[in-house]
């Protein structure tokens, strides 16, 4: 745990905010790519497309050439129509992907714009997506994704190189500044899902990023529908108040506010303390139940302290 001289030093020195997302701060996690890995050997656990796919020809590889059928080549390869018309078995042949598909999806809700110590969950969920992004480029992959936000969704389609990085990142900056903060417009995290399912193709690495405090049965749905294709891990942002009430030697009324609603948390009342420490482990053991049944790996990533602290 960082010390508060230690988190003002970090901020300072980064000229980071905390609340608001800069295009410097997100451009600095260039130079950090080496604290994650996208590789197979560390995410992989089914078939991938791309360089990541094994040797089992499937959806995801290009098709390349037909030739005559030989002893051992898979019958489900047979081209028929080149069989009918030749009189002899011939076989497709395909080849792998130079590069991989890799989608960021990036919440930025209002559910994202809270923060209790060092960074709201939006500004640490758009520094995680910044060295994902960094981290696709800089291994010869290509990169698109979704950023959402209350009334306002963008797409991105994969593509190759830094500006591909940049164009996300922009992105980003854009969404987290926003002023369009009203629930009532408020886009479910389950139609960008959907619209996930319609952008990747299959063989694709998917990262997730929200605190999944809209995990409906539509959106359940949505994830499974996604792992039968694709690879899917989900990075969790999540904030300490969020999981239990700070610790006080007397009673006193903490005014909450949450979009048009507010009201009052008795700080020093053991058992509103009590009560909501199970409401909340309540709440992410059901979300670890539905990343479970989708068969969906979870990370969770705290907005209190530096993301090169937790990776």
């Amino acid at each position: 745990m960082l010390s508060k001289q230690d988190i003002k030093h970090w901020l300072d020195h980064y000229a980071i905010s905390g609340i608001h997302v800069g295009k410097p701060e997100l451009l600095y996690y260039r130079s950090k790519t080496a604290l994650l890995d996208l590789s197979a050997g560390h995410l992989i656990r089914s078939h991938m497309a791309g360089r990541y796919l094994s040797r089992v020809k499937g959806r995801g590889m290009e098709f390349d050439e037909v030739r005559h059928y030989q002893p051992g080549d898979d019958v489900r390869m047979i081209d028929w129509r080149v069989t009918a018309r030749a009189g002899t078995p011939h076989t497709k042949l395909f080849r792998e992907e130079k590069e991989r598909p890799v989608f960021i999806l990036t919440d930025l809700s209002s559910s994202m714009h809270f923060g209790s110590q060092l960074l709201y969950k939006s500004v640490q969920a758009c520094h995680l997506a910044a060295l994902i992004a960094w981290r696709v480029v800089k291994q010869g992959d290509r990169l698109g994704g979704l950023v959402y936000q209350n009334g306002q969704h963008l797409e991105l389609k994969p593509k190759a190189r830094a500006s591909a990085a940049l164009a996300y990142i922009h992105a980003l900056e854009t969404f987290a500044n926003s002023e369009q903060q009203d629930e009532v417009n408020n886009i479910p995290i389950q139609d960008s899902l959907i619209r996930l399912t319609r952008l990747a193709k299959p063989g694709s690495l998917i990262t997730l990023l929200s605190d999944f405090n809209q995990l409906t049965v539509e959106a359940e749905k949505a994830l499974a529908k996604l792992t039968r294709h694709c690879q899917v891990v989900a990075y969790r942002i999540t904030d300490p108040l969020e999981h239990q009430l700070p610790a006080s030697m007397v009673t006193q009324a903490l005014p909450v506010v949450s979009g048009h609603h507010s009201g009052y948390i008795a700080l020093g009342n053991r058992r509103q303390h009590t009560e909501y420490q199970q409401y909340a482990q309540q709440k992410y053991h059901q979300q670890n139940e539905i990343f479970k049944r989708a068969g969906i790996s979870v990370i969770d990533i705290s907005s209190a302290q530096p993301l090169e602290t937790q990776i």
